[in-house]
């Protein structure tokens, strides 16, 4: 039985690409802070390397950014693969469901219906053709334990073959990073996280992130959303246009990242990093490496430099 195809309202976000087949917004004087500064060189070639593992170990997964934690890797990756045969394989799930506790019935079926708008639910996560991929930064994986929880119970109750959706599943966990010891704590071994060990072990991986960047992207940054729990759910408000104090700090930074991603040099160097995840010899990671470059070498659409002067600091923070 499938859901209703109507997707749930959720909160409002510009399009700051052509990314999909459509236009980008006209943003004129929101976005156009003269006193807002670029992220730092740090941030960029950290987000640019995990991105690139993130798109290796995908396999050729969809890739669905839970959460609002890695806006700006999907805005660089919406810039990187603007016009590409990639369009429309990027999807976002801005909803906040660290705890269920307080949940409603009506907000479970809510939930339903924000998995349903991404194809994870159960009927079409069984007969889609490629997997599909949750990426969020996770500290103890508790968004990702409450999501998986609401997704086996549905699963169950509409008696889809839990052996084929295993194979279409996976979890990307951007981590801080820490020491490599066998000794280290991981996410995956809390107890509450043993469904994790219901899916096959590569289909659950993380990728590491610098320590100050993780806590900038997961806790400090400005995003253009707010957070959407689940009492925001059924408030007709949350869906307009953002009002709040960060939108255009916010606005800024996103613009950047997704020109950040239209320089062909930075396309370059992320087919260079997946080129050393020892999965790249595969099919899918090619073919992302392909439409990275046949991306990079364009001269249509909105391949113009970014007029924040990414691609000369970029270069200059590989040296």
């Amino acid at each position: 039985m499938t859901i209703a195809a109507a997707p749930p309202p959720q909160p409002y976000r510009w399009s700051l690409s052509a990314f999909g087949g459509g236009r980008p917004d006209r943003l004129g004087a929101l976005a156009a802070r003269q006193d807002q500064s670029p992220p730092s060189d740090l941030v960029l070639r950290e987000l640019t390397a995990v991105t690139a593992k993130v798109l290796a170990r995908a396999d050729g997964a969809d890739l669905c950014f839970l959460g609002r934690s890695l806006d700006s890797m999907y805005d660089l990756l919406t810039g990187a693969l603007e016009h590409s045969p990639w369009d429309g394989r990027l999807l976002r799930l801005p909803v906040s469901c660290m705890a269920d506790t307080d949940w409603s019935p009506a907000a479970t079926r809510r939930f339903r219906e924000h998995l349903a708008s991404v194809g994870l639910e159960p009927y079409a996560l069984a007969r889609r053709k490629r997997p599909i991929a949750l990426v969020d930064v996770v500290a103890e994986g508790r968004s990702y334990g409450t999501l998986h929880r609401h997704l086996a119970d549905w699963i169950e109750e509409t008696r889809e073959p839990w052996a084929v959706i295993r194979r279409k599943l996976r979890y990307i966990a951007v981590t801080c990073r820490h020491s490599t010891s066998p000794n280290t704590w991981r996410w995956q071994q809390d107890p509450d996280n043993d469904w994790v060990r219901t899916l096959p072990a590569a289909h659950v991986t993380d990728v590491s992130l610098d320590g100050p960047v993780w806590s900038y992207l997961a806790d400090n940054q400005a995003k253009v959303n707010e957070s959407f729990p689940h009492w925001n759910w059924f408030d007709e408000e949350s869906v307009l246009t953002p009002r709040h104090r960060q939108v255009a700090p916010a606005l800024a930074e996103a613009r950047y990242f997704t020109e950040a991603g239209r320089d062909s040099h930075l396309r370059e160097e992320l087919i260079r990093l997946m080129a050393r995840e020892p999965g790249f010899a595969g099919r899918e990671q090619r073919r992302i490496a392909l439409a990275l470059r046949t991306r990079a070498t364009s001269r249509t659409g909105s391949g113009t430099r970014p007029r924040t002067g990414t691609r000369a600091r970029y270069k200059t923070g590989n040296r």
